[in-house]
């Protein structure tokens, strides 16, 4: 063969290769596909419109079978396609048939009502964490609650769709790292209601409300527009591959340059005598590390006897903020990274635990807030022959390194909208009844900002997902931290405020929980009663039912005298106080001077409190449970839901 007819059959070959794999990937390419949200046993919102939508080939035609119901559409020149089905009832078990160059069929799809569960990391918090898990666990499954969730993601543009997810049926398995508040939220709808219920899992523990807005929303707002242009300027790769780089270059310095590691600190016999006491739990920055960042070294000797020597056994620190590697007797027995309020439970092996003096050593790394060991007291333990020893109180401590955190650029608060454009905007086709949403915290420090933002955010939500003015309801930041002896300004309180005002947005409810948070705990574990309260608003608001679903809310107040006479709506059957003699606790009164001092308050049969204050001859104003934490407010209606804190000054 000639060089000329072997370069041409060369060719011939290479055009053949290019038309078999152009044809593959057309192939390959033009299959149906669907969005993650729609999947076998998913939830589809009744009395409204309902959009199936996918890929496919560019003018492919998809059709779409669904309870006597046929639709279809050609796939457009970027190869999106939609369809609607029209408004479906309540029922199931329906199969699904999406038909194009392909086939697919899904399976065990009910019709009922789909909520969205979103905010932050009490939202988040997951069902095994919350207080009922121990008995709840056995009488979780239930086919007619269905559960997605949402995988975390960031994006500094619109994704429309999210990262692999699919439906499940309520099971102990599925259920146990859903949201806890979701799943009881849900329960009890679906109790009440008896139709399926859907809930979507779209949260993110320590996050703002300003990366859950759509950039649109949060452009038009001029302190955001320079960050706004920022995020449309980059890319969500270019995000992520410094922040690996940040990380890494922290985690070199955490795990090389600690002089903890390279002394072993941990060793059973390493010298401790001239370590520091803190009485634990308690977080550093309370206990004489006000600023700190970094890692310290905690160690405590724990005596055993002779016959409980070389046993198996169990050490329990509760809540560590935010990583720690344990060691006993110079024996790692446990290790947990970045997660911040996770209480740790770690097995010792047999052969570890010798009779006399023990060494427990923890090393903790807090990258930013509250570091160290400050859960609950009782969750502070070491169980060695069925018995458990508290280890609270004096603990030695070392600092290692002061170490600010690295630069996260990948933190979805590092930039507006990042888990709208990744969590939010995948999901904005799929009909829902209604969202419910615990977020706050994180916007503590930014109360103010916070009545415009949050109302904008219920707004732009609306808007996105087109199905009218759902309900939306929203649980009320509950008490933390330690109470306060005198009446001062609160920045929780505050946020608190801003919640309450955006009651004034319609279709909207809340969840007053001041009563059931933890002093030293910012994931209460109460999360059954947040669910409860939740869905009796939704009863509510969503479902028209006439029934009680607010504490109390002040409504007005008239100076008479020396004292202030409130009135308030949402009394129920009438006006309580939760106190053994009937007294009410946690009102402040004040002057024209504006210094408030704790105030007399009394019940009238007709529902007001009257006010006073000892050398208040002229009051002006009246505050009720107005602290971060107001462990004493006890006004409640007699349906036991508690009022909600309120001041009657703007100062």
């Amino acid at each position: 063969m000639n060089f000329r007819n072997a370069w041409l059959l060369m060719r011939v070959r290479a055009v053949l290769l290019s038309a078999m794999l152009f044809v593959l990937n057309l192939n390959v390419w033009g299959e149906v596909r669907l969005p993650y949200i729609l999947s076998d046993n998913m939830v589809l919102q009744r009395g409204l419109p309902v959009n199936v939508w996918g890929w496919a080939s560019p003018g492919e035609r998809v059709s779409v079978a669904f309870n006597n119901q046929k639709v279809s559409a050609k796939a457009a020149k970027d190869g999106t396609w939609k369809v609607r089905l029209a408004p479906l009832a309540a029922g199931g078990p329906f199969e699904m048939a999406i038909n194009g160059k392909n086939a697919i069929t899904l399976k065990n799809i009910l019709v009922g009502d789909v909520w969205v569960c979103g905010g932050q990391s009490n939202m988040e918090r997951w069902l095994s964490m919350s207080r009922n898990w121990d008995v709840d666990q056995n009488s979780i499954e239930n086919q007619n609650i269905r559960l997605f969730n949402l995988p975390r993601n960031i994006s500094t543009a619109p994704l429309d769709n999210t990262l692999e997810a699919k439906w499940e049926v309520c099971r102990k398995e599925t259920a146990a790292r859903f949201s806890a508040v979701g799943y009881y939220f849900g329960k009890n709808l679906e109790k009440e209601l008896n139709v399926p219920i859907g809930l979507i899992n779209d949260n993110w523990g320590g996050t703002g409300i300003e990366t859950w807005t759509s950039l649109e929303t949060m452009y038009a707002d001029d302190d955001f527009k320079a960050a706004v242009d920022k995020v449309r300027s980059i890319d969500t790769e270019q995000i992520r591959k410094e922040a690996e780089t940040n990380k890494i270059k922290y985690q070199n310095t955490v795990d090389n340059d600690d002089p903890g590691i390279i002394n072993k600190w941990y060793a059973g016999a390493a010298d401790v005598s001239e370590w520091k006491t803190m009485k634990l739990p308690k977080p550093w920055e309370e206990a004489g590390l006000p600023s700190l960042d970094g890692i310290v070294w905690f160690s405590k000797e724990i005596t055993v006897s002779p016959e409980n020597a070389g046993k198996e056994a169990i050490v329990s620190l509760g809540t560590i903020d935010d990583s720690d590697v344990t060691w006993l007797n110079g024996v790692q027995i446990g290790k947990t990274e970045n997660k911040a309020g996770e209480s740790r439970l770690y097995k010792v092996p047999a052969g570890v635990v010798v009779a006399g003096k023990n060494r427990l050593t923890v090393k903790v790394t807090d990258r930013t807030g509250r570091g160290g060991l400050w859960g609950k007291e009782e969750e502070l333990f070491v169980e060695l022959g069925g018995k458990k020893t508290g280890i609270t109180g004096d603990w030695l401590y070392k600092v290692g390194l002061s170490l600010p955190a690295f630069k996260d650029v990948s933190n979805p608060n590092t930039y507006p909208s990042l888990l709208y454009n990744g969590m939010i905007n995948p999901i904005i086709k799929y009909p829902i009844k209604g969202t419910i949403w615990y977020q706050g915290e994180n916007n503590v420090g930014r109360h103010i900002k916070y009545r415009s933002q949050f109302p904008a955010m219920i707004k732009d939500w609306r808007q996105k997902w087109n199905c009218g003015e759902f309900t939306f309801l929203f649980v009320q930041l509950a008490n933390f931290t330690e109470p306060v002896q005198e009446p001062q300004n609160s920045p929780w309180a505050g946020l608190r405020e801003a919640q309450t005002m955006a009651l004034s947005v319609p279709n909207t409810g809340m969840a007053v929980i001041i009563d059931i948070g933890e002093a030293k705990d910012i994931h209460p574990r109460n999360k059954d009663e947040v669910g409860y309260r939740l869905a009796l608003a939704a009863l509510k608001k969503a479902y028209g039912r006439e029934l009680v679903y607010s504490g109390p809310m002040y409504k007005s107040m008239k100076v008479e005298g020396d004292r202030v006479i409130l009135e308030f709506d949402y009394t129920g059957s009438g006006l309580v106080a939760k106190d053994k003699y009937g007294y009410l606790k946690s009102f402040a009164i004040a002057g024209a001077d504006k210094k408030f001092v704790w105030a007399k308050a009394s019940l009238t049969p007709d529902n007001r409190i009257i006010v006073t204050g000892e050398g208040v001859k002229n009051p002006v104003a009246v505050r009720y449970a107005w602290a971060n934490n107001p462990d004493d407010a006890n006004l409640y209606n007699k349906e036991g839901l508690p009022a909600s804190p309120f001041r009657t000054d703007d100062w």
